[in-house]
This record gives C-alpha cells, sequence and structure tokens, in this order.
C-alpha cells in the first residue's frame, strides 16, 4: 500500500506534518479529516521521495506528466475577471468556514464555475495544492490573477491558521474597492459626457468654424485680437499635424503603460502619488489601515511579532511605504518597542497613530489596538473619499466651462473688432 506524506492543520491552528497508508489520495483525505484535520498538501512517497502520481480531481484521475507545461501555457493566454475572483475568494471562505478541506473547496469551486477560464484557473490551483504546495504559494504562479497584496494576506492566514477569515477580509476589501470605484465612475460619468462633448465642439470650433472668420477679417484688413490668434493657430496645427499627435499620444501612453508596469516605474509613479496633495494622505491612509489590521490579526492569532510584521508590511501594497516599514522590523529586532520602531515611516503613520501604539504596547493590549485604529481610519477614510468624489464634478464642469467660454471670448470679440471696421 502507498506512504503518503501530508501537511494539515489542527483545531488550534498549528501545522503538522505525518505519513499515512492509503489505497490513493481519496482515501487519504478520508483518513486526514477522520482525524479532525484540515489537509493543506498531500505528496505520494516518504523521506523526501516523492514519485508521479495521478490526482483525484472531481472524481476524475488526470496525470501530473506531459500535461503541466501545457495546461500553463494556455492560461497564460486566457484572463480571470475581477468578479470571478471576489466570487472565488467569498465562496473559498465560506466553504472552509463550513469545515470543507482547502482541496475539496476548490473542486467544488472548478466544478461550479461558469467561465472555462476561471475553471481551468481553479484546477491548476487544486493540483498544485495536492501536489504539496501552499495555497499562497499556488497562487503566486499566477501574478497576473492574484495580485501581491492578495498572495501575502492568504500567506497570513496559512501562516496563523486562519485562512478563511482572511480570505473573508480579502473579499471584503475588494467589495468596498468595487463599491468605491461604482460610485465614483457614476458620479464622474455625467461631467465626463459632458466634457467629451465640449472637447468635440471645441475641436470642430478650431478646425472648420473659427478659420473662416480669418477669412472674413483677412478680407477687410482687420487684426484679429491675440486670443483668437492663439485659438487660430491650434486649430491649424490640429489640422496639419492632428493624425501625427494622436499617433504620438498611442505611442507615449503604451511606452509609459510599460515603464510603469517595471519595478523602477511603479516605484516613480508610486512617490509621485504619495507626493500628491489629496491622493498622496489618501493612499497612505489606506496602506496603513490594512497594515494595522493584518498586524492585529496576525498578533491576536499567535504569531510572534517579527514574522507578523514581516507577512503585514507586504499587505501595504505601495513599495515605497514596504521599504520603510522594513527599516522599521530591523529596529524592532534590535530591541526597540514597537511604536518607536514605527516612527521611522513618518509618511505612514501619524504621530497620534504612534502613541496609541506605543500606550497599547506598553499596556499589552497591542492586538486589540492595531484592529481598533484599522476600524477608526477605514470609516474616516471612507469620509475622505466621498468629499473627494463629490468635489470632482465641480472641479470637472468648471474645466467644461472654462474651454467652452474660451471658444466664446475668441470669437465675440473679432466680431466686435470687425463692427468697429465697418463703422469706419
Amino acid at each position: 500500500m502507498p506512504v503518503f506524506r501530508y501537511k494539515a492543520l489542527q483545531k488550534d491552528g498549528r501545522v503538522i506534518e505525518g505519513e499515512v497508508s492509503a489505497y490513493d489520495r481519496a482515501d487519504v483525505l478520508r483518513k486526514i479529516e477522520a482525524q479532525q484535520l484540515r489537509p493543506i498538501s498531500i505528496r505520494e512517497g516518504s523521506n523526501g521521495k516523492f514519485k508521479g502520481e495521478s490526482r483525484i480531481n472531481g472524481g476524475q484521475s488526470t496525470s501530473t506528466t506531459g500535461t503541466a507545461k501545457k495546461g500553463f501555457w494556455l492560461f497564460e493566454r486566457k484572463r480571470v475577471s475581477r468578479a470571478e475572483l471576489e466570487n472565488f475568494t467569498r465562496s473559498l471562505a465560506n466553504l472552509l468556514a463550513a469545515g470543507v478541506s482547502l482541496s475539496r473547496a476548490l473542486v467544488i469551486l472548478q466544478r461550479e464555475t461558469a467561465t472555462p477560464a476561471a475553471r481551468e484557473k481553479w484546477k491548476m490551483l487544486h493540483d498544485l495544492v495536492v501536489d504539496g504546495a501552499s495555497l499562497a504559494e499556488a497562487m503566486s504562479r499566477f501574478p497576473e490573477v492574484f495580485p501581491k497584496v492578495y498572495i501575502a494576506m492568504v500567506e497570513a492566514g496559512e501562516t496563523g491558521g486562519f485562512l478563511e477569515v482572511v480570505l473573508t477580509q480579502i473579499s471584503d476589501f475588494m467589495e468596498r474597492e468595487k463599491e468605491l470605484r461604482t460610485k465614483v465612475i457614476s458620479a464622474l460619468t455625467y461631467p465626463m459626457i459632458l466634457m467629451v462633448l465640449a472637447i468635440g465642439v471645441l475641436i470642430y470650433m478650431l478646425t472648420f468654424f473659427i478659420p473662416r472668420f480669418q477669412n472674413i477679417f483677412a478680407g477687410v484688413g482687420a487684426q484679429l485680437p491675440a486670443i483668437t490668434r492663439a485659438v487660430i493657430q491650434v486649430g491649424q496645427a490640429i489640422r496639419d499635424y492632428g493624425l501625427f499627435l494622436l499617433v504620438g499620444l498611442i505611442v507615449v501612453n503604451i511606452a509609459m503603460w510599460n515603464w510603469g508596469r517595471s519595478e523602477r516605474g511603479k516605484r516613480v509613479i508610486e512617490n509621485v502619488i504619495l507626493n500628491l496633495p489629496m491622493l498622496g494622505v489618501l493612499t497612505a491612509q489606506y496602506a496603513m489601515a490594512r497594515f494595522c489590521r493584518m498586524l492585529g490579526t496576525l498578533l491576536n492569532a499567535g504569531v510572534p511579532l517579527i514574522n507578523a510584521l514581516n507577512v503585514a508590511r507586504r499587505s501595504i501594497g505601495n513599495q515605497i511605504l514596504v521599504d520603510a516599514v522594513e527599516r522599521s522590523i530591523e529596529l524592532v529586532k534590535e530591541g526597540k518597542p514597537l511604536g518607536v520602531s514605527l516612527a521611522e515611516c513618518k509618511r505612514l503613520f501619524p504621530s497620534s497613530v504612534l502613541e496609541m501604539i506605543t500606550v497599547a504596547e506598553e499596556s499589552g493590549r497591542l492586538e486589540k489596538e492595531l484592529i481598533r485604529i484599522a476600524d477608526v481610519t477605514e470609516k474616516e477614510l471612507d469620509r475622505k473619499l466621498r468629499t473627494a468624489v463629490s468635489l470632482a464634478e465641480p472641479v470637472l464642469l468648471f474645466i467644461m466651462a472654462g474651454l467652452i467660454g474660451l471658444i466664446f471670448i475668441s470669437l465675440l470679440l473679432p466680431i466686435f473688432t470687425l463692427q468697429e471696421y465697418i463703422n469706419k
């Protein structure tokens, strides 16, 4: 009878490893679950020697050799939508909370997914987990689907033995981001439509309407006002070089997009965002709230402070802030208090928050205070975001009115000048 080596979670969240003799993987799962353990990974063999085997996947056996590379190659050309990822996260959290094992939950999600791309993704995720990889390791194979922050939070859940709690938090984060994105889009739809129409009218006037006034004034020898001449020159440039300008904008946008995806480009963009007046503050607050919530959750689960800090810092998202927190972690390793160490990252932690962390650390209630700080910061962040969205609409309308007003002024001034020439 084959020997299988497994890794599983106990009820208290601790990870244990062991070996069991079984006929196949399904038999292994039954024996592990009979011990009230939650299986994480299963490998056939012992003493570090493993061989190729068949995977039990929804009642069908699939070979691990010869098809893995093809599966990976095909998946790289398929995309999983954000809605599918959100549904996967919420459903996986619910299944794990109900006591379903991770491997069985992945099989269920694969079977219930209607989209072929997502179905293939969850199948490959299941196969990697059954082959011995942790869920975070399996997800890291597909960065085009699972963001770094997502993977870091899943790793934290697996480390602390509260994966279903972390997955619920991730789905809540995604739901809040979706609601925020919907609010922003709905608030900006009307002014953006007006802006597009205004730009269309502006281009029409610059290229077809205003040049005819230039011919009229040329016939009577009138001198056009400076603002009208400037508008005419812009229109002339659009008529002569409009196509080249359009192609140039497309090329520049593609180049900026590719540069922004590079490591150096990301850091530059993140640094610029942090230095913006309003957006920088909102970004830092959001990162701080996510960091405090993750650190508090890890500490509450019994994860050591250094390990919790190393995992929580990756949930920040902004690499500039991640580097700053990393320097603070080095100070904690040297024996300094957490509040004093985090003071090195002034962009992320205000003095009031540092004071609360210091007092909580001294009183032995650090994990509860970190979660409370996250709750308060998220509420304040929601209020600021609603204010920012409400201010965006009048700003866009003001810009639109300014463009249209500029056109009307450039048209009216020559008319008044023409009347003077006629009177003469």
